[in-house]
């Protein structure tokens, strides 16, 4: 079903994803709250994570912290880049 959503990181009318991006409570919630384009921004945001700090997808610590920062990302204070990040 597509469609439309207000997203909670973009705060406005975005389209609405296809299906539910990751599993249980956070995931349905990412489901009834934020847009494609929302959803992109996070992807990227957890690529520069795992990149940057060297998180193993494995790894069930990095699989917890990513969770978190996916919380906060969307619907906390934001999820930070590491201090010394720098884009490139």
């Amino acid at each position: 079903m597509s469609g439309t959503v207000h997203c909670v990181k973009l705060g406005r009318e975005g389209e609405a994803l296809k299906r539910q991006p990751y599993p249980g409570e956070l995931g349905r919630r990412i489901f009834e709250n934020v847009s494609r384009e929302g959803w992109q921004m996070w992807l990227q945001h957890q690529t520069m994570l795992i990149n940057e700090y060297r998180l193993s997808p494995m790894d069930p610590k990095a699989r917890e912290f990513l969770e978190k920062e996916m919380e906060n990302f969307f619907f906390g204070q934001g999820s930070a880049p590491p201090p010394d990040y720098q884009p490139e």
